[in-house]
């Protein structure tokens, strides 16, 4: 089953900052996802039962992709500094609102 990937606008602004190598290694991951996103570890969440991580650097700094798995969607959703732990998980859900809700 081939998934539909979508990217919340707070994602794009946040990777917009991001060099050219880093955003390619996490397309080429993003492309892993699409055919099984069940594959990466999966995370405990309030606020979604399909949440999952994605472990990529950039700068040096080691950081995660969070994405959630909505039936055949895939809401690649903001990525968290991984010194700093899942504290801020269910902040920056609330940050970027209900997903399924957004075109």
């Amino acid at each position: 089953m081939k998934y539909i990937v979508k990217a919340t606008p707070f994602l794009r602004e946040q990777i917009s900052e991001y060099d050219a190598k880093t955003r390619r290694v996490m397309y080429d991951k993003i492309n892993l996802v699409e055919t099984s996103p069940f594959r990466n570890k999966s995370l405990k969440s309030d606020s979604y039962n399909h949440v999952f991580r994605i472990r990529f650097s950039h700068a040096g700094s080691e950081k995660r992709l969070i994405y959630v798995v909505l039936k055949d969607k895939v809401f690649l959703c903001f990525v968290l500094d991984r010194s700093r732990g899942y504290k801020d998980l269910e902040a920056y859900f609330r940050k970027i609102g209900r997903l399924g809700q957004q075109r």
